[in-house]
């Protein structure tokens, strides 16, 4: 399934919501704290090394970050949050367009929300969740960076995870950027999402 994703090429970024691409096909996001791997995450399902910007500086993606697959489907890098050194302002900001976004774009079939399975369910993961279920909106979330974890205590962070979860519409998996774990889960669910016929 890789094929498909390593067409991936950035189209175009936007610092506000009206500098969006236009508002049609399918697009699915991926929401995280800025040190949840984010990055390296959509670099892995893409098979680009640098297609999203990885920094050892979490935080570094200050823009809506639109990556085309085709005329009708693309994938978006949302700003990251709950880490980055900026001043308030430009925090607010981040915020205000990351809302307008979620609220408003109707090309958006789902949100790929990550966590670090050190850390997961932290406030604004929690606020990101029932946004979803309020929009009716489809969250899958990748409990990230599992390679740091055994096998054992990485299905025991799942279990818990899902048993936290009360609201519908929401699915998780382990995932690594480091060993590929969970890699083809992640891209059934793309594919769903995406309208991809395999």
């Amino acid at each position: 399934m890789q094929h498909f994703y390593r067409r991936a090429r950035f189209l175009t970024s936007a610092n506000t919501f009206t500098q969006a691409p236009p508002d049609i096909g399918w697009e699915v996001a991926f929401a995280g704290r800025s040190n949840a791997g984010k990055s390296s995450a959509i670099n892995t399902i893409t098979d680009h090394h640098r297609l999203a910007r990885t920094s050892k500086t979490p935080g570094r993606t200050q823009l809506l970050n639109f990556f085309e697959l085709d005329e009708q489907r693309r994938l978006v890098d949302l700003p990251g949050y709950g880490y980055a050194k900026v001043p308030v302002a430009i925090q607010q900001h981040w915020q205000m367009t990351l809302d307008k976004y979620l609220h408003n774009r109707e090309s958006l079939q789902g949100l790929i929300l990550m966590m670090d399975i050190r850390h997961p369910l932290m406030p604004f993961d929690v606020r990101l969740l029932k946004w979803g279920a309020m929009k009716e909106l489809p969250v899958h979330i990748l409990l990230t960076k599992a390679d740091k974890l055994s096998r054992g205590n990485g299905m025991g962070v799942l279990q818990k995870v899902q048993h936290s979860l009360k609201q519908q519409n929401v699915t998780i998996q382990l995932f690594s950027s480091v060993d590929k774990t969970g890699l083809e889960t992640a891209y059934l669910k793309l594919n769903e999402w995406l309208h991809i016929q395999t």
